[in-house]
């Protein structure tokens, strides 16, 4: 089955944070903070700049922890017996199952796959590991998966702890390119 593809439609950005009809509405990106100080909230939710290759974890006071990802190849793959657009769409999501794959490669020396779905139907595409993390994070540019967003496994860990206190329903935003003047503080 395929498990990573693209990601975004209906939604519009307004200070950093994307806005839909169903999804997301926060406070503006306010003020950065470190990895050894980020604490996941309740309400925190996850924004993916596919351009810059960018994520961030967003608490509700605009608190923001940003850190590298990959995402889709942002061209057309054969990849287990199927043909599309590996690009990274833009769409507002919710996190909706952790899984543990089979393939320690693709996924990770933990396997962990972070589920997205689209409009209450569950998608190929997620968040996970990598198990040459460091050869997918030197790309330049960051566009090596196969439509997943790939993260280190210190930020895995860090949106596991968050979809969890989260309840299961973190909600999640990719975007091509988000305006830099619209961070309040820079």
């Amino acid at each position: 089955m395929l498990e990573c593809y693209a990601l975004f439609n209906g939604a519009t950005a307004i200070l950093g944070i994307l806005l839909s009809t169903t999804a997301l509405s926060t406070s503006p990106l306010v003020r950065a903070v470190s990895i050894a100080d980020w604490q996941p909230q309740m309400g925190d939710h996850l924004l993916v700049d596919t351009r810059e290759n960018e994520g961030y974890l967003v608490h509700p006071n605009g608190d923001y922890l940003s850190f590298p990802v990959v995402t889709g190849k942002r061209r057309v793959v054969r990849y287990i017996g199927r043909t599309y657009d590996a690009t990274t769409p833009a769409r507002t999501w919710t996190m909706t199952s952790r899984e543990i794959k089979w393939d320690r490669i693709t996924f990770g020396p933990s396997g962990r796959f972070l589920r997205l779905s689209h409009q209450g139907e569950k998608t190929p595409y997620g968040f996970h590991e990598y198990a040459h993390e460091d050869e997918m994070f030197a790309l330049a540019p960051r566009y090596g998966s196969m439509g997943c967003i790939i993260v280190r496994s210190t930020i895995l860990d860090l949106i596991e702890k968050t979809f969890n206190l989260n309840e299961g329903a973190l909600q999640v935003s990719t975007q091509y390119g988000i305006d830099p003047t619209l961070f309040v503080l820079h």
